[in-house]
């Protein structure tokens, strides 16, 4: 059913009951609907299920304003042929509008065309209540300046409708609801900082040019920290790059010298996950070029550039292997998109001069992440001499430099010898490298995933198995008595409102809210360290894959545990491992004060000292104030210690050190019987393929020293040999 919009004067005021003094009656409409004749100009058609087909009109009604005020409304069409029923037509005019509200019936506006959707695409079963806009029809909205507006209160429209922005022609999806429109992201640009202000890195200017270890993992660790707040944040494209731009603004940064030979800090087998991460302590300075070079002054006078490091891409010339004391490094330029001959310049020009004047070059090998789709991992491999310089025809015809390089001798095989050793493994398998010191396939007797051998080439001779124990994957608390009241107040069991969804999307799951509205982890990396994480438990309806229980899934990452030289059986790693990752629950048997005895080599306790540090984010590197800072003391309602001595799983084989990879963070979710705190173990920095992990066992015991303070000491001699040992822990 329509009506025909009727031209009025607004000085004078319609009522529903009636008309006022000076206004004509209102006109009598016929349930007849309108016709109207076609055009070619205008070849669009509405259906109204209620109406049936409206032809739409030839030419637009238009409102214009006459000298004394009032507003008429004109129009080319023709008159409709009959209108009834009785209904009242009400305008109300704004300033350069008109707005028709019509109290019954329908309304034939024409209605302008949104912007957005082509000509022909779906989606028409869309909600017609737009929002006002300017110059724009719209069907119940709030009335704006140069806007059309008819509120109708009953009955059905026969309007042309506007189309609105959104899919393209032929897509799916015509009914979204609310819940699966993804969030606008924030652009990262805003997150940059402009310039340092009152931050105090803790860096000095002597530190920016020459660092140390220390140094070097600060920054590294800050860095990352940085990236993993703004993933958790999920801003757009550009989160490395202004992650990177803040670090070097506020002068989070070490080794800017540049300089030939060894990197005061970096050590041969660092990996690193962005480019930037080199650039920020100085091992590779260009931020996008693969050979980096200084200027300096020769015998003659002159100047000269001389290499100082280069950064492979994996490429394989001629079918030659790679190996792990040699390589072929191509020269820049000539790409594929624009074939040219390289020339020799800038950086070839550099790798040619270190040829001649036999000077070192530092190597860093790019290689995929197996743990991450592909994605490339940078590894410092030590210092390289270039031995030969030839030109040769590339694929694309043109000539290519190429730089056969040798690694120096008498330097540690720790960098891609040990990533090539673990690669092997991974892919190969353990006995068909290993001809000696395998003693066991898996000590997990198949309870993980992965398998998780026993490997001994210390004392090849000495097949002997650690002490016995049960295999268990997470914390046997069947001893302990169930207790769900922590600080007075009974838990409520189950997040109710996760609904089957992924609770990482679902700010209304209660898990979810109590570790403050945001998940925990992205891409199953911690974001912060927090006094208490809490994830879904087994009452939560939310799927079994919720990506709110990282620490229930079990370990996800190839172990093997070998022998040390002198601290018994260890732990480490075949992959590589991002700062973050979560590596392993403390799994063993929860025990009380009571019940752990004396001599307990394996025990967790959270009532230790342990030496304090700083993982998560600075506010001030992602634009946020210093309040929000996200503690990092632990909460916990009663003290935790887990023996894992008569049953545990690899966890009890990861060795103390001062100076650790790898920390703790207390997690809290419910099984059937009660809500209980497990021990998660996370690694604090990048952790290179086979390097030893370790956590710090924290210390109990203590010793006054006059009135200024107490001096820890523990109950065993501490062998890490790290620059911070304190000699004792436990």
């Amino acid at each position: 059913m329509a009506s025909r919009i009727t031209p009025f004067d607004d000085s004078k005021e319609f009522h529903q009951d009636g008309p006022s003094t000076g206004l004509p009656p209102p006109l009598l409409i016929m349930p007849i609907q309108i016709i109207r004749p076609t055009s070619a100009d205008f070849n669009e058609y509405s259906d109204d299920a209620d109406t049936g087909p409206s032809v739409a009109p030839t030419k637009l009604e238009s409102c214009q304003e006459l000298k004394d005020g009032t507003y008429t409304t004109t129009t080319d069409l023709p008159a409709p042929l009959m209108i009834t029923p009785l209904q009242i037509i009400r305008p109300s005019c704004a300033i350069n509008d008109c707005s028709i509200d019509v109290a019954a019936g329908s309304s034939t506006a024409p209605e302008k065309r949104r912007p957005g959707r082509p000509k022909g695409s779906k989606n028409a079963g869309s909600s017609t209540a737009p929002s006002c806009g300017i110059n724009d029809y719209s069907i119940n909205p709030s009335c704006g300046i140069n806007d059309y507006s008819i509120d109708v209160a009953a009955g059905s429209s026969t309007a042309p409708e506007k189309r609105r922005p959104g899919r393209p022609k032929g897509s799916k999806n015509k009914n979204p609801t609310p819940s699966t429109k993804k969030p606008k992201t924030e652009d990262p640009n805003s997150r940059k900082i402009p310039d340092i202000k009152n931050f105090d890195s803790g860096i000095t200017e002597g530190e920016n040019d020459n660092g140390n270890r220390a140094l070097v993992e600060s920054v590294l660790m800050r860095f990352d920290a940085v990236r993993r707040k703004f993933c958790q944040e999920k801003l757009g494209k550009g989160i490395l790059t202004t992650a990177d731009a803040n670090c070097r603004t506020m002068k989070v940064r070490t080794n800017m010298t540049k300089r030939i030979g060894p990197v005061p800090g970096v050590h041969i087998g660092d990996i690193f996950y962005y480019w930037g991460e080199m650039c920020l302590v100085g091992l590779h300075t260009k931020t996008v070029a693969g050979i980096d070079y200084m200027t300096t002054a020769a015998e003659d006078g002159s100047k000269e550039r001389l290499a100082i490091s280069v950064v492979t891409s994996s490429r394989l010339y001629d079918n030659q292997t790679e190996d792990l004391q040699w390589l072929i490094y191509s020269g820049h330029g000539g790409k594929k998109s624009l074939p040219r001959d390289q020339k020799l310049n800038k950086g070839n020009e550099a790798l040619e001069t270190s040829r001649i004047k036999e000077t070192d070059v530092r190597v860093i090998r790019g290689k995929a992440d197996p743990c991450d789709n592909g994605k490339k991992i940078y590894i410092y491999d030590g210092l390289y001499r270039v031995s030969e310089t030839s030109e040769v025809t590339a694929e694309t015809g043109c000539m290519e430099y190429r730089f056969r390089m040798e690694r120096k001798p008498d330097q540690p095989n720790s960098g891609y010898a040990n990533w090539k050793l673990a690669e092997d493994l991974r892919t190969r398998g353990m006995s068909t490298l290993r001809q000696h010191g395998f003693v066991n396939q898996d000590m997990s007797l198949g309870k993980e995933l992965l398998r998780v051998p026993l490997f001994n080439d210390v004392d090849e001779d000495d097949n002997a198995m650690p002490e016995d124990f049960v295999y268990i994957t997470s914390q046997d608390y069947s001893s302990m008595v169930t207790n769900i009241h922590i600080d007075g107040q009974e838990l409520e069991l189950g997040c109710q409102n996760c609904q089957g969804q992924s609770c990482i999307d679902n700010l209304s799951c209660m898990c979810m809210q109590k570790n403050g509205g945001k998940s925990p982890y992205h891409n199953s990396i911690l974001v912060c360290r927090k006094p208490m994480i809490y994830e879904c438990g087994e009452s939560c309806p939310c799927p079994n894959d919720c990506k709110n229980r990282l620490v229930q899934t079990g370990l996800k990452l190839h172990m093997e545990v070998f022998k040390t030289t002198n601290c018994g059986w260890g732990l480490r790693s075949w992959d590589p491992i991002r700062a973050g990752t979560f590596i392993c629950e403390f799994a063993g048997v929860r025990k009380t004060k009571e019940e752990v005895e004396d001599g307990d080599n394996y025990l967790f306790d959270s009532s230790r000292v342990y030496e304090k540090f700083r993982w998560n984010y600075e506010p001030e590197l992602v634009r946020e104030d210093v309040s929000e800072r996200v503690p990092e003391v632990y909460n916990l309602p009663t003290q935790v210690l887990i023996s894992a001595k008569e049953k545990g799983n690899v966890a009890r084989f990861m060795n103390h050190s001062c100076s650790p990879n790898v920390f703790w963070q207390p997690i809290e979710f419910e099984n059937k019987v009660g809500r209980y705190v497990r021990i998660g173990l996370f690694a604090m920095k990048h952790i290179p393929p086979m390097t030893e992990l370790t956590y710090d066992y924290g210390v109990s015991s203590t010793e006054r020293i006059g009135e200024d303070g107490m001096l820890y000491r523990g109950s065993q001699i501490c062998l890490c040999g790290s620059d911070k040992c304190r000699g004792s822990f436990a």
